[in-house]
């Protein structure tokens, strides 16, 4: 396969992935529906079920942040002297 057509197969299979979507609920019915009751009374429970949600959601992407800060500071090379002749290379 060509380049072009890998791409085209690539780009058509992630169309299809993102128009294919359906909606979908986030909660157990209980809590679904203990929310929106709430929301309709006037309590506030709902933001702290979504504040919840929200932190559970950035928990996982701050810790691949840290450990791939920690990793490049560990692993980055600092002042990386490369010696190369001047000579032509011959690979044969």
């Amino acid at each position: 396969m060509t380049n072009q057509l890998k791409l085209t197969v690539l780009a058509l299979f992630m169309g299809l992935m993102v128009l294919s979507t359906i909606s979908v609920k986030a909660q157990c019915a209980m809590c679904s529906a203990t929310a929106e009751a709430g929301v309709k009374d006037g309590n506030t429970e709902a933001n702290g079920l979504n504040n919840g949600i929200m932190y559970l959601l950035a928990a996982p992407y701050i810790a691949v942040a840290v450990v791939g800060y920690v990793w490049y500071k560990k692993y980055r090379r600092k002042n990386v002297d490369i010696n190369m002749s001047n000579e032509k290379l011959h690979l044969n």
